[in-house]
């Protein structure tokens, strides 16, 4: 796996460009991977319904839930599939807009200096291990390629946004995280 540095994409990933970024504030040095959990709608997987949202291009009638989410525009870096497969939505030196009012170690705004990795689940399914494998391969490049992130300065949305957020949830395992990028 390696990131183009001219363009800050992930070579072999389906690119699917979000109008939902921006710059980044100038100076801003990437430190902090965010995990996320998301599938639309909620509890079923495949499909382009998160596709679709990151672009601004969700049916509100699709779906009884687009109704309530439809109009959001948000965005992340990447899209972990079940099968393992990365959808990239921004350029990793661009700021995405995942992580919303957010706090990590004192710093606030965490869009600023993060890179927001969705994984497709439910905060309390399991995760597959294709998911897992793709997700270490992912953490090493973006590690070896912006060097402030260690494996230490990885968090969940919840970690990030305790009082809104609770994803990646339970189904999320933490431990076999770390286990793997040993």
């Amino acid at each position: 796996m390696q990131i183009d540095p001219a363009t800050h994409l992930l070579q072999g990933a389906d690119y699917v460009p979000s109008p939902n970024m921006d710059d980044r504030p100038e100076g801003t040095d990437i430190n902090l991977l965010v995990i996320h959990s998301i599938s639309l709608p909620p509890g079923e997987y495949g499909g382009d319904s998160i596709e679709k949202l990151f672009t601004n291009s969700l049916p509100a009638d699709g779906h009884p839930y687009f109704q309530q989410i439809h109009q959001l525009q948000v965005s992340a870096h990447v899209l972990i599939r079940r099968d393992g497969s990365i959808v990239q939505f921004v350029p990793f030196d661009k700021r995405a807009w995942h992580a919303g009012e957010s706090c990590y170690q004192g710093q606030q705004r965490c869009n600023d200096f993060s890179i927001g990795i969705e994984m497709e689940g439910t905060d309390t399914d399991a995760f597959e291990q294709s998911q897992y494998l793709t997700l270490v391969a992912l953490v090493k490049t973006l590690c070896e390629h912006y060097p402030s992130i260690t494996r230490q300065r990885i968090a969940g949305h919840s970690d990030i946004a305790p009082d809104r957020k609770t994803d990646p949830g339970s189904g999320f395992d933490w431990n076999k995280l770390s286990t793997l990028l040993a």
